[in-house]
């Protein structure tokens, strides 16, 4: 693979929403550790046990988490297709099922129409990424296009 199809199949993932993530992320699990640590426990008069300060860092541990898992966005495009990392799943779909992409309006993300008649979100590609986000769908749809079902051949070019 030369250099320029490694720039077109590059992973796809959002800039800002992935950094607002991980700094949130960071800032949970220190916040509800601090708390955790400066709550009054029974030398200080207070109601607070080892138990109940492990709990509330845990909390912030699964913050974290769940951030986490939004920072790991990404949709990994191949030459037979393109595998998409959500919140909550994953699914890999061949080129030939995407029918038409669309990254309309006020659309949060990349939405795929499938011939099998599903629409599959890729939030890797998200509006709130500006002209990033719009260049990565242009990307995205160039892909689409030339490996797609319309695709009389499997070449790929970078516009």
């Amino acid at each position: 693979m030369d250099d320029s199809e490694r720039a077109v199949f590059a992973p796809f993932r959002p800039r800002r929403g992935r950094r607002v993530a991980i700094a949130c992320a960071v800032l949970s699990v220190v916040v509800f550790t601090v708390v955790a640590l400066v709550l009054p426990g029974p030398a200080e008069a207070g109601n607070w046990k080892v138990g109940d300060r492990v709990f509330f860092i845990a909390i912030g541990v699964a913050f974290a988490v769940g951030l986490w898992r939004f920072a790991a966005l990404r949709a990994v495009p191949t030459r037979e297709s393109l595998t998409v990392r959500n919140l909550l799943f994953s699914r890999t779909v061949e080129w030939s099922s995407i029918l038409d992409l669309n990254f309309a309006g006020g659309d949060p993300w990349v939405t795929l129409d499938l011939d099998d008649g599903d629409t599959l979100a890729v939030m890797a590609i998200q509006r709130a990424d500006a002209e990033f986000g719009q260049s990565e769908a242009s990307r995205l749809a160039a892909i689409v296009q030339a490996l797609g079902p319309s695709a009389s051949s499997p070449e790929v070019t970078r516009d």
